[in-house]
């Protein structure tokens, strides 16, 4: 179950899309974020110096999926303004340090690798890394408190628009599951506080309509290539479970087609999402 937290976010120019600095109350841990734009101003900030694991953000105009590069560094300036050089995809970064120097080499290389690890599994995001980062080998001690500093940076992630290190969340409900049943497919998926999350197993028209939107297509186009969705006789299966940011995307990917999710989900009695919602709130 996810933890109840507080966070505080200084806007440090005086700017909601400048440079943040993100803390916790009673943690030594802090998160900052700047938009590349902004990175010759941002980086006289103190915490550029410290040790720490970074991510850079960007996006293209072929995929529907945000492109991320997890690194780490014993100085987060240096390898930022060598990115900075040398990387055009990235146009935001999100790095994690402390207050009080008290990561070393050891606890940011574990943390780079299982941010990559959770990357992975996802497969909600294009990696840009070239090779798997190692995981360094810790005491138990040293191990638990990389666990912890883990812990709030995926908390953390979310609060500053980056979803992709977000673990699927499991329905509360065996009965809160919702089908769409079309075109000889079935799918079955289940509304969360992030999104629409649709089951491994469920089943995918393996063509699309002409009208199909463009957006819808190259999401389809992104999961076959992330190996979320595979081909299996005449369509395609979800091959693990998957977060979409609406039930009209999800249900738009499962039909290949535009669609209303609020209208096609609907449970075993043939009630509609739409429908349910307004049972709860009316």
């Amino acid at each position: 179950m996810t933890r109840a937290f507080s966070i505080n976010i200084f806007l440090k120019d005086g700017d909601p899309e400048g440079l943040r600095i993100i803390t916790q109350l009673n943690k030594t841990g802090v998160g900052v974020v700047f938009n590349r734009s902004t990175f010759a101003e941002s980086r006289k900030d103190e915490h550029f110096g410290r040790p720490g694991v970074y991510v850079l953000v960007g996006s293209s105009e072929d995929s529907t999926l945000p492109i991320i590069y997890i690194g780490e560094a014993e100085n987060i300036l240096e390898r930022l303004t060598n990115h900075n050089s040398k990387l055009d995809f990235w146009d935001k970064a999100i790095f994690f340090t402390t207050s009080n120097n008290s990561l070393n080499k050891a606890h940011i290389k574990y943390l780079e690798a299982k941010l990559y690890e959770i990357a992975v599994t996802n497969k909600t995001a294009t990696l840009r890394n070239t090779q798997a980062p190692k995981k360094a080998s810790l005491s138990t001690q040293d191990e638990t408190y990389a666990e912890n500093f883990l812990d709030d940076m995926l908390l953390t992630f979310p609060v500053v628009g980056l979803s992709v290190f977000e673990k699927v969340k499991k329905p509360a409900k065996k009965n809160k599951l919702l089908y769409i049943k079309a075109k000889n497919i079935v799918a079955s998926g289940y509304e969360t506080s992030s999104g629409f999350v649709v089951c491994k197993d469920s089943q995918v028209c393996s063509t699309e309509t002409k009208s199909i939107h463009a957006y819808l297509s190259n999401t389809r186009k992104d999961l076959l290539k992330q190996g979320v969705l595979a081909q299996v006789g005449i369509y395609y299966i979800f091959t693990q479970d998957y977060t979409f940011n609406s039930p009209s995307t999800a249900a738009g990917v499962v039909q290949g087609r535009a669609a209303n999710g609020r209208t096609d989900w609907k449970d075993k009695s043939g009630k509609s999402l739409k429908q349910l919602q307004e049972e709860t709130t009316g």
